[in-house]
């Protein structure tokens, strides 16, 4: 049986902690049960938050499963970008 390639993410910002997994897809997002624009209301958050999939090149090619808790929307927002450069790194190694 063929395993679903998956590539995960740990991070942190302050009290923030972020777990990241992607997901060959669509281009998909799932933030805590909601999409990124519910969960991240402000625009300033969501540039944050996709940026490192803009770096990459990678923004529909990869499904974003998120499970992130403590800290404020902003600690957060940052907890999800290092955990989803992260998973990047280790889905691409040359992306270093």
């Amino acid at each position: 049986m063929a395993e679903l390639a998956q590539y995960r993410g740990t991070g942190k910002r302050k009290t923030s902690v972020a777990r990241v997994i992607l997901r060959p897809g669509d281009g998909t997002w799932w933030i805590n049960g909601r999409t990124l624009e519910e969960y991240f209301s402000r625009h300033i958050h969501r540039t944050q938050v996709v940026a490192p999939l803009k770096v990459a090149e990678a923004e529909s090619r990869y499904d974003v499963r998120i499970r992130v808790h403590g800290g404020g929307e902003s600690g957060q927002a940052g907890a999800v970008r290092h955990g989803i450069a992260r998973a990047l790194v280790e889905a691409d190694p040359e992306l270093r």
